[in-house]
C-alpha cells in the first residue's frame, strides 16, 4: 500500500543527500545521479565529497558538519535559491559499541547531536519551503537496532528509535499537506561504521544493494523501507514479543 506519492521518474529531481561521503549515502547518490536527478551531497569531508563530484559530473558537492544547525539552516537557504527540493535523506550517523558497564555519557550525546539532532535541523530547514509548496518528500535513515533495546546498542539504537518516532511524527503531521515522509531501517550493510564489528552479520548486502531496494520503495510510496529482508522480518516480529519472550530470545541469539 502507498502512503506516499509515489517518485514515478527521476530525471529533474533535486535530491539533497545529508552525510553522502560514503556508505549507503553514496551509493544512493550515484544511482539516482544515474537515473538524471540533480543530487546534492553534503558531508563533513570535503575531499570525498569533491572525488564524487569529479565521479559523477553535474552532481553538486555541499560540505556541511550536520550537527551546526546554523550552518545546515544556511546550507538549506542557498539551495532553496536555486529551485525546490523534491527530495531531502538524511543519513548521517556514528555509532560506536557501548554496554552499560562502560557507559560513557559524552559518546552517548556525540550520538545523539549526529545520529538525531542532526536529523532534526535538517528537517527544520528544508520543512518551511516544502509545506509552502505542499510539496517534497523527507526520508530518513533509521535501523533495525531501533526497533528495541538490543546489546552494544546503548548509545545508537536510543537515536535510532528517537528517528523512527520522529519520522511517524512528522508522517501525521504533514501527509495531509502532499509531502511525502519516509524511514529507512536496514539491517547490516557494508559501510565504514559496520566494518568495525567483531562479530558474525547476518545476510550482510553491499550499499548499491541498499540504494537499489531504497529508492525502489520511493518510487512505490512505502514508508517504512527495511531491508535485507530476510533479516529484517525476523527483527520486526522482535518488536511484538512481550517482554519475557524478548529477553530470552535476544539473550540466544545474541550469546550476551
Amino acid at each position: 500500500m502507498s502512503l506516499n506519492p509515489p517518485i514515478t521518474q527521476w530525471t529533474g529531481r533535486r535530491v539533497w543527500l545529508i552525510g553522502g561521503s560514503t556508505g549507503i549515502g553514496r551509493a544512493t547518490a550515484e544511482l539516482l545521479h544515474s537515473k538524471g536527478a540533480q543530487v546534492i551531497v553534503s558531508a563533513r569531508n570535503a575531499t570525498a565529497l569533491d572525488a564524487l563530484a569529479i565521479q559523477c559530473p553535474g552532481l553538486q558537492a555541499l560540505p556541511l558538519d550536520a550537527t551546526d544547525e546554523a550552518a545546515v539552516t544556511a546550507a538549506a537557504q542557498q539551495l532553496a535559491a536555486s529551485g525546490p527540493l523534491d527530495l531531502m535523506m538524511y543519513c548521517a550517523g556514528t555509532y560506536s559499541a557501548q554496554r552499560a558497564q562502560d557507559m560513557q555519557p559524552k559518546e552517548i550525546a556525540h550520538h545523539v547531536q549526529v545520529n538525531y539532532m542532526g536529523a532534526v535541523y535538517s528537517v527544520a530547514a528544508v520543512l518551511p519551503a516544502m509545506l509552502r509548496l505542499r510539496h517534497g518528500h523527507i526520508s530518513l535513515v533509521s535501523s533495525v537496532a531501533g526497533y528495541r533495546g538490543l546489546p552494544k546498542s546503548l548509545a545508537y539504537g536510543p537515536t535510532k528509535a528517537a528517528l523512527i518516532n520522529l519520522a511517524e511524527a512528522l508522517y501525521i503531521d504533514v501527509h495531509d499537506e502532499g509531502l511525502g515522509v519516509s524511514v529507512i531501517n536496514p539491517g547490516f550493510v557494508q559501510t565504514p561504521l559496520t566494518a568495525q564489528n567483531n562479530f558474525h552479520m547476518p545476510a550482510l548486502i553491499t550499499p548499491q544493494q541498499a540504494a537499489l531496494d531504497i529508492v525502489a520503495h520511493w518510487e512505490k510510496g512505502r514508508f517504512e523501507i527495511h531491508f535485507p529482508k530476510r533479516f529484517t522480518r525476523w527483527m520486526r516480529l522482535l518488536r511484538i514479543l512481550p517482554y519475557t519472550l524478548y529477553f530470552q530470545a535476544t539473550r540466544k541469539f545474541t550469546g550476551l
